[in-house]
């Protein structure tokens, strides 16, 4: 089953493989609908009792988290070069 897998998904790259480097080149027809005539014909009526949907806003307490930051001083590492001496 495992082989069967990886033959399907080799044939699939493969297929991709070439049609993106234009050694199969697919075209086609684009074809045409075809034509429908249509008569008559009623749409139904239907009477609907729907509830309302009210949005607003109100006032109201929630806990928000503060955060606040310090400076400190570290030593953080430096990377810099120096230049051969040229002997």
């Amino acid at each position: 089953m495992r082989g069967v897998l990886i033959a399907l998904v080799v044939v699939v790259l493969l297929g991709i493989a070439a049609v993106a480097t234009g050694f199969v080149n697919l075209s086609g027809d684009a074809g045409k609908l075809p034509e429908v005539a249509v008569e008559g014909g009623k749409l139904p009526s239907v009477d609907a009792d729907v509830g309302k949907v009210v949005v607003g806003t109100k006032e109201t307490q929630v806990d928000v988290p503060k955060v606040t930051t310090e400076k400190e001083s570290i030593d953080v590492p430096v990377v810099g070069v120096q230049k051969a001496d040229g002997k």
